[in-house]
């Protein structure tokens, strides 16, 4: 319930910085570094700023810590024998005079026995060990052949690139941020939604809505890639031909507030709204609105549709979760009538992130705000809870890896960071930070590989943490498209 930072209500204000409580010089010090929005260009790249090593001891070189830095013999290390024989032998040598040939040849051997060729006196690090058996040693069966080891993947730990977003809207309930099968990135920013096409770079203005009915509210491609839904603050929704930059049509009545989370599951657009509701609309037809589903209490601020187009998750500011199967849907339900296949209520704060998992379609994912901080596992088709996870952070989103068992979430205080996480484990793979405030929206790209996020500190970042999918064996060279191998989302220009 405690979730949204700033009410909004005409043009947003300026976000608060999010950093150690008592740091208010630092936060006025950052504004006053800050360019004023209207002096910026929206998503623009961001200057990366010079690394700076830390200072402290925990980050020093691993072998300047281990060894250090001055040359102070290792006592354990040495042969204290030999060490006495090199020092005594000059000296009795000038005592004894010149010896015998027979005295000289058993000098020599004794050297050779004794001193084995060794010279140095003191010696400064034991030798490592030898390894008991080869790495590799070949087993008894000549005929099976040892398999090496997967090479693990490598995880950038920092942003392939960091683009600004000035005026964002830093308000929990809010999904700003959707990356379409075009291979075009939208992001709305106050009253404007920006298209961002990932192919070439480029970035063009699609609308900016007038103050009475802004800001946007959230943003969502149509599965063809091509048409995109607005919500708005006035409640209104409208749908736009983004090739043409043309108002397709404006959906008025559905909702009697913002509209602050969509979803599409092919020609119905799911809509939900501050008012608790959410509307399944037909955009192919004059009356739109097909199913209405009452079940929240507060602000739907997340909606999903599965794999399958059967099952949708919606999450609310009740901090109730709910599973609705199409087939229970009906135009005209009764009064007081529940249309819900599974109402969860164990969550303890706002629901917004949630995620279908893309290789099990009955398995959910969902995050919960910042006093619940729990990523939960759902079976929906039994409405069992498989697992929680508690991530000691605000969860704002979730993402499943397509190519691996992997999930990523994004998070608020304290840490601001991407968590990657090995499922169903849920050990920690990497942790990426970069944001200084919380991780509020992400997207992945068509094919998978990349995550854009979007942040309170106003920057956009794209981090190259899913890898790149194995090429199917039978895939042609010449393969074009916006998902070719020319035109990887890996190599973002």
């Amino acid at each position: 319930m405690a979730e949204r930072q700033i009410m909004i209500s005409g043009a947003p204000t300026t976000p608060p910085i999010f950093g150690n409580p008592g740091s208010a010089n630092l936060e006025k010090f950052e504004e006053k570094r800050r360019p004023s929005a209207s002096s910026r260009r929206p998503l623009n790249d961001v200057p990366s700023r010079p690394f700076l090593p830390s200072m402290r001891a925990s980050s020093r070189n691993s072998s300047s810590w281990q060894y250090g830095d001055r040359f102070i013999p290792n006592r354990s290390a040495m042969d204290m024998d030999v060490a006495n024989y090199l020092l005594t032998e000059s000296r009795k040598e000038k005592e004894n005079g010149v010896a015998s040939p027979s005295k000289e040849a058993y000098r020599k051997l004794l050297a050779e026995n004794v001193l084995k060729g060794r010279t140095r006196i003191l010696a400064f690090r034991n030798k490592p060990p030898a390894p008991e058996r080869p790495f590799f040693q070949e087993s008894d069966d000549s005929s099976h052949q040892a398999r090496p080891a997967k090479q693990r993947r490598h995880i950038p730990q920092s942003a392939e690139r960091t683009l600004d977003a000035p005026d964002i809207v830093d308000d929990y309930y809010l999904n700003l941020l959707d990356w379409g099968s075009g291979n075009v990135l939208s992001i709305a920013l106050g009253n404007t939604v920006y298209l961002w096409d990932a192919s070439s770079g480029s970035t063009s203005e699609l609308v900016t809505v007038d103050d009475d009915a802004g800001p946007v509210t959230s943003v969502s491609w149509a599965p063809d890639g091509r048409h995109i839904a607005v919500g708005l603050n006035s409640s209104d929704i409208q749908l736009w031909d983004s090739t043409s930059n043309r108002l397709m049509r404006t959906m008025r009545g559905v909702h009697g507030s913002r509209v602050g989370s969509l979803a599409w599951n092919n020609n119905i657009l799911t809509t939900g709204g501050m008012d608790g509701t959410i509307v399944n609309n037909d955009v192919r037809v004059r009356s739109h609105v097909v199913q209405t589903y009452r079940g929240h209490q507060h602000e739907v601020c997340g909606l999903k549709w599965s794999g399958s187009g059967q099952q949708l998750a919606s999450g609310g500011n009740d901090n109730l979760l709910h599973i609705w199967d199409i087939s229970m849907a009906s135009s005209n339900p009764s009064p007081g009538q529940n249309q819900w296949l599974h109402r969860l209520d164990q969550h303890v704060a706002a629901v917004k992130a949630l995620a279908w998992c893309p290789f099990q379609s009955n398995l959910l994912a969902s995050g919960g705000g910042g006093s619940d901080r729990c990523i939960k596992f759902w079976n929906t088709h039994t409405g069992a809870c498989l697992n929680s996870v508690d991530t000691e952070s605000q969860v704002c989103a979730l993402l499943w890896n397509k190519n691996e068992r992997e999930l990523l979430s994004s998070h608020g205080f304290t840490h601001n960071q991407l968590t990657l996480w090995k499922y169903p484990s849920m050990t920690k793979i990497a942790e990426l930070t970069g944001h200084t405030s919380r991780v509020l929206f992400m997207a992945q790209s068509p094919d998978g590989c990349t995550v854009a996020s979007a942040a309170g500190d106003e920057t956009l970042r794209f981090w190259n943490v899913f890898g790149t999918p194995e090429a199917p064996k039978s895939a042609s060279k010449s393969t074009t498209g916006p998902f070719s191998s020319s035109r990887h989302m890996t190599q973002i220009r």
